[in-house]
This record gives C-alpha cells, sequence and structure tokens, in this order.
C-alpha cells in the first residue's frame, strides 16, 4: 500500500490517480492526524509518498513514524518546499527521497517509486528477498526463552568450548529487531536491526565471519558491538525446512582471528541443531494431541 499524504486536495488526487493508474495500492490523506489514522488501521505501508509542509506537522515526522512500523518502507517527499528548507538534520540517519512538485507532472515521482518498491534501498540495512514471508515465519517458532529449557543453553556453552570463543549466543530477527533466545559469556539485550551483526547473516544460507570487526566498514562505528568488545564474529543461519532464515547461532570473540573452512561446518552443525530445538517445540503442540480426547 501507498499512503500519499498532501493538505493540497486537488494535488493529493492528482498523485493519488496517477500511482492508482500505475497499479499501486493507495490510500491518502491531508493531514499529519490523518495519516496517522490510515496508519492506525494498517499492518504496514509500502511507500510514503509525502507534501513536507502538512499543517499539524511535517512529512519528514510522518515518515519517522512509517518507519517505526515498516523499516523498509520506501518514503518520498512530493513536496513545493525547496530542499534548503527541509529541516533534515532533526531527524538524524532518516533517508527519504526528495522530488519537487511542479505542476501536473508525476512521471519523475512515479519512476522514483517504482525503483524504490523494487529494491527497498532507503533502509538503514539490507533486506532478504522475501523478508514478509521470513517474518511470517518466524511466528510459527516459540521465541521464548522459557520456552525452549537449556537446550539452546547447552549448544552455546559447547560453541565456546569448541571454538575457544569468549561468547556465543543465538538469536532470532524479527522484522524491527534482534532478541536473543540464549547468550554464554555475553548478555546482548535486544537491538535494532541496524545495530546487528546477525541482520547481514540472514541474507544467505552460508556461514557468515567478520575476522575483525573494526576493519568491516559495516560494523567499524557498531556502538553496541564496541561497548561488548567484539573483535571477531562468525555465525550460521538458523534456516527454517522451507528455507527461511529467522535466525542466527553466533560466536563472538576479543580479538580479530581466522575462521578456518572446518570451523565453519562444525558452526553450520550447531546452526541446525539450534533450528532442530526450535522446530521440535513448534511441533509438540501438534504431536502431543488434545488432552481432552
Amino acid at each position: 500500500m501507498i499512503l500519499c499524504v498532501d493538505p493540497d486536495a486537488a494535488a493529493r488526487e492528482r498523485t493519488a490517480v496517477a500511482l492508482a493508474d500505475a497499479g499501486f495500492d493507495v490510500e491518502h490523506a491531508g493531514s499529519l492526524a490523518d495519516a496517522r489514522d490510515v496508519l492506525a488501521d494498517r499492518a504496514s505501508v509500502d511507500c510514503l509518498v509525502t507534501e513536507y509542509d502538512l499543517g499539524d506537522g511535517t512529512g519528514l515526522e510522518l515518515a519517522e513514524g512509517v518507519r517505526e512500523r515498516s523499516p523498509d518502507a520506501a518514503c518520498v517527499l512530493f513536496t513545493t518546499t525547496p530542499l534548503d528548507d527541509v529541516d533534515t538534520g532533526t531527524f538524524g540517519t532518516l533517508v527519504a527521497e526528495y522530488v519537487r512538485k511542479q505542476g501536473e507532472d508525476r512521471e519523475e515521482l512515479l519512476g522514483l517509486v517504482e525503483h524504490a518498491l523494487a529494491f527497498r534501498s532507503q533502509t538503514a540495512y539490507p533486506l532478504p528477498d522475501d523478508e514478509a514471508a521470513r517474518v511470517a515465519a518466524l511466528e510459527q517458532y516459540a521465541t521464548d526463552p522459557a520456552e525452549l529449557g537449556d537446550s539452546l543453553d547447552r549448544l552455546t556453552v559447547i560453541a565456546t568450548e569448541l571454538f575457544d570463543a569468549k561468547a556465543a549466543a543465538v538469536g532470532i530477527i524479527d522484522a524491527h529487531s534482534q532478541k536473543f533466545l540464549s547468550c554464554h559469556g555475553i548478555a546482548f539485550e535486544p537491538m535494532d536491526r541496524e545495530d546487528t551483526t546477525c541482520t547481514y547473516a540472514i541474507l544467505d544460507t552460508d556461514v557468515m565471519v567478520v575476522e575483525d570487526v573494526l576493519a568491516d566498514p559495516r560494523f567499524a562505528d557498531n556502538e553496541a558491538l564496541d561497548a561488548a568488545g567484539v573483535r571477531f564474529y562468525a555465525s550460521a543461519p538458523l534456516v527454517t525446512p522451507d528455507g527461511q532464515a529467522i535466525g542466527t547461532f553466533c560466536i563472538y570473540d576479543d580479538e580479530p582471528r581466522a575462521f578456518p573452512e572446518r570451523d565453519r561446518e562444525l558452526l553450520s552443525m550447531l546452526g541446525d541443531e539450534a533450528m532442530e530445538q526450535l522446530t521440535l517445540r513448534q511441533r509438540a503442540p501438534a504431536d502431543g494431541g488434545d488432552d481432552d480426547e
């Protein structure tokens, strides 16, 4: 769904019609408050097209709220406001495209929206091609550590001993954050996806290795990893039977190091075992039958 927001009713109608004619599902609103009402009734938004000055707020305020709900949503300022007058500094790392509104022409806007939706390039982190299916798959599995007993804790203890590593963890990654189901040697609180190394690890089914975190431009400025003293990272994705990577089995160290092929194979096995434990918990209610029968 594309949300089109513009206080100018005539301009809003032209934009909405142009987007609808291009085959998009469109809803529209005339103010920040009205747009928030629309958002309250929708689980997610694919793209926001908004004027900058909304009367009761700005399009960047709205974009910030949209990204909190849908981190991969494309956001486009389609506005009469000159770029120099847009207060971008207030919103930190928020990324939004800018298109100057001129008359009735919507061709540039349509091209930008189509490109943004095709590549979802505006997030602060990359997304798997099948992100919606991946998040839906995660909902089938137990994600409360209390439900999993000691099974994952035993695996993270084994991992630290096997690889002579400082720490190991098992985490799952939802639409917005990573939550850790087991940690040994390190204590991680839930993290935003843009702050976690593992958001890159779920892009592939292979083991991911970062021999020196500080030498990798993706993580060199990651304050959470720096605070935890993480210099080496390796992880195997937790892949469901239907091929969705819902999390990772990770090891960490406080010094850069190599990670040979045999270690990668063993870590992949531990990831498979962790996924098997999650799958067993998923299947347990169905296998157990109905106690009332």
